[in-house]
């Protein structure tokens, strides 16, 4: 079974950037080598903060891996029925 954010409906493990192992931060998805959840980029993102920032407040997280991030989750959210 997938491992969906229940509130954007992304599959992460979709993503090239994300892990998920068992017993690390309680099996949730997390980028690579760290245990930084990615929702908590895209959040930021959406709640108005600019890359600059999410990279001064997750250091360890380049650029790029933030704006894949982003682009990975806009691009695989599930749309609402209609």
């Amino acid at each position: 079974m997938a491992d969906l954010d229940t509130h954007a409906g992304i599959d992460w493990i979709a993503c090239e950037l994300i892990e998920q192992i068992p017993g690390k931060v309680s099996g949730r998805p997390i980028v690579r080598g760290t245990r930084i959840m990615p929702e908590g980029i895209v959040n930021s993102f959406e709640m108005g903060d600019s890359i600059e920032d999410i990279h001064e407040d997750w250091p360890s997280l380049s650029i790029d891996q933030i704006k894949r991030l982003i682009e990975f989750a806009h691009a695989h959210r599930e749309q609402p029925n209609r």
